[in-house]
């Protein structure tokens, strides 16, 4: 693991040059990808998708947007999903559909929701990747005209939430497969928001150490500056804080072979986006107060103020569903929330 982070510390100077370029692809250039595809930091799962290429990696989109009917052998897959990022190089797909429903062991039915691995000549890309931030992800349309995927290539998330044996982890016996998805996932999404949050912060310091105001004088000496920026440094370190000491107990938790309760994982999801929303609220003060040329396209400071505002919007994010559950279990109440 130190040698990703060391790997991955490596190239983000490379990556932050490459952001304007990426943006203005709407995707990440073939060098960006290049530069992630050999640090390693994206290789970490399975044979029929990497026993031959390691390097070759999918994109996703898991909001069950499209239909899915049972056949022999697997499952007929016809829809279309959006903010599929990455889909550009990614030589498979992930796509969530709800299967229709299923009995559960207490009684009564549920919604049955699956993701689905497609191969490459299985679906189409519509490129429709217009947007005003994150534009380098080139988050994509994914078109699936009745594919089939076969009974392997599928995951019932449902057996997830309910606690069930899963094939990934009978096959794998390593701490990573005792994690729960969507608290890894949500971390994904909160770590980069964060990550870009703290670019944003970086970038609006150099950008306003030299300003000269016309009302107040040097910016620096502004005391009512001096108080933003403080207040933004705190909540941004205090969000990180959170989510490293978070992740931390998930970890032991899986080396120790404890599962991680419903209740852990409405509160870990909780504090990451309620972080995130927190920090965005601070970098948008910051950059209120900012100079006037920060509204100019080409200025990094828009990119990354866009960008930050724009992760907020992924349903993962959200903070309403985890806080209900959250704090529900903080009250014990009799209907609790089920996260996955």
């Amino acid at each position: 693991m130190s040698r990703l982070v060391e790997e991955a510390k490596r190239i983000a100077p490379e990556l932050a040059a490459a952001a304007p370029g990426d943006d203005a692809l709407r995707r990440l250039s073939d060098s960006t990808w290049k530069s992630l595809a050999e640090s390693g930091v994206l290789r970490a799962l399975q044979q029929e998708l990497w026993g031959s290429d390691p390097t070759a990696l999918p994109s996703s989109s898991y909001n069950p947007t499209g239909k899915a009917a049972k056949v022999a052998g697997g499952w007929e897959l016809s829809g279309r999903w959006s903010f599929s990022s990455g889909c550009d190089h990614a030589r498979a797909v992930v796509l969530g559909a709800v299967a229709g429903a299923r009995e559960l062991p207490g009684g009564g039915s549920a919604p049955e929701m699956r993701s689905f691995l497609l191969l490459a000549g299985q679906y189409e890309i519509d490129d429709n990747w217009h947007v005003s931030g994150l534009r380098g992800t080139g988050s994509k349309d994914i078109v699936v005209q009745g594919a089939f995927v076969p009974e392997h290539r599928t995951q019932s998330h449902l057996d997830y939430a309910l606690g069930l044996p899963l094939p990934g982890q009978e096959k794998n016996d390593g701490p990573l497969y005792r994690l729960p998805f969507s608290v890894v996932f949500n971390t994904a999404l909160a770590c980069a928001t964060l990550g870009s949050a703290r670019g944003f912060f970086e970038h609006w310091v150099e950008h306003s150490k030299p300003r000269f105001s016309m009302v107040s004088g040097r910016v620096a000496d502004d005391p009512f500056m001096q108080r933003r920026v403080a207040d933004a440094s705190w909540d941004l370190d205090a969000a990180i804080c959170l989510l490293r000491s978070d992740a931390r107990e998930l970890w032991e938790r899986a080396l120790a072979r404890e599962a991680a309760p419903p209740e852990l994982r409405a509160k870990l999801r909780w504090n990451m986006n309620r972080g995130c929303e927190i920090v965005a609220r601070s970098a948008s003060e910051l950059f209120h107060s900012a100079s006037g040329r920060s509204i100019f396209l080409k200025e990094p400071l828009q990119r990354r103020f866009q960008d930050v505002h724009a992760a907020l919007g992924h349903a993962f994010l959200t903070p309403d569903a985890v806080a209900k559950a959250a704090g529900g279990a903080l009250l014990g109440t009799s209907k609790p929330e089920v996260v996955m």
